[in-house]
């Protein structure tokens, strides 16, 4: 009895000490009692938050090495700019545009980690660690070198800078090494503060539900799992495009957070960075 109503209590006592945490600094915030480079972080808390959640279901509940985290994050961040910039024209709430944006980001993110997963998820411990790092860097690479601009018939995308051409009055969004410039900043705490609430929805009631116990048990006896039936690659594949597609929303809200990213950011440094808050 007691077990259950910890159980139950846990996530609670997390949804409540996020929601204070943020009522505390909103009130800071609104009472100007908060300096500008102090509010200037809370976002980027935000998407760090959401990373180390997302990470722990691959590190913690899976029991697997990952260290290509920054590469679903960069997938995601200049997705989400990219049809921010889209949708600019079309939708006028900011809010609205930018929840659209980082669920493409999500989505683009969850695509590429179907795609590494197949391959990847066969391997184990060390190797594992070592090909989804390479993962991370390849995917840093092929979006530094896309080049991706908006005028009056549509989008337009090339590889090189001299193989795209627009129209009079057309917008560069993605200029290949030198990034994404030109970014409406569209990103808010408060977006930050849901996209924490709805991360830990997905990944607490994941954890908890069959497929969670079922990615734990791989976890703790992978034999034994298999022995009893269990799908050890498709249930690691599930945490694996999941934690994905929660990079990518937080690489969105990142992206949408400043004026101008650069593919260099989303490095091997970023994906030791987050590994180091998970643990």
């Amino acid at each position: 009895m007691k077990l259950t109503l910890k159980k139950n209590l846990s996530p609670i006592m997390t949804y409540g000490f996020v929601i204070v945490a943020f009522i505390i600094m909103q009130s800071l915030s609104s009472a100007g009692m908060l300096t500008r480079s102090v509010s200037g972080y809370l976002v980027p808390i935000c998407v760090y938050i959401v990373l180390a959640v997302s990470l722990n279901l691959v590190v913690g509940i899976s029991g697997e090495l990952s260290l290509g985290h920054a590469g679903f994050m960069g997938v995601g961040a200049f997705a989400g700019v990219v049809a921010a910039a889209c949708l600019q024209n079309m939708v006028d709430n900011d809010l609205l545009r930018l929840v659209l944006a980082m669920a493409v980001g999500g989505i683009f993110a969850g695509f590429a980690g179907v795609i590494i997963g197949i391959p990847v998820l066969r391997l184990r411990g060390d190797y594992l660690a070592i090909v989804t790092l390479a993962f991370g860097e390849i995917l840093k690479n092929i979006v530094g070198n896309m080049y991706i601009g908006i005028d009056a018939e549509g989008m337009h995308f090339a590889l090189d800078a001299a193989d795209l051409h627009l129209l009079d009055g057309g917008k560069m969004v993605l200029s290949g090494p030198l990034g994404a410039t030109g970014i409406q900043r569209i990103s808010t705490f408060f977006a930050g503060f849901l996209l924490i609430l709805f991360t830990l929805f997905v990944v607490l009631n994941l954890i908890n539900s069959k497929e969670g116990r079922a990615i734990k048990a791989v976890r703790d006896n992978r034999i034994a799992a298999e022995s009893v039936g269990i799908n050890v690659t498709a249930f690691r594949m599930k945490a694996f495009v999941v934690s994905a597609f929660l990079a990518g929303m937080a690489g969105a809200l990142f992206g949408l957070n400043y004026s101008s990213v650069t593919a260099s950011k989303f490095n091997f440094n970023t994906s030791i960075n987050i590994l180091v808050f998970v643990v």
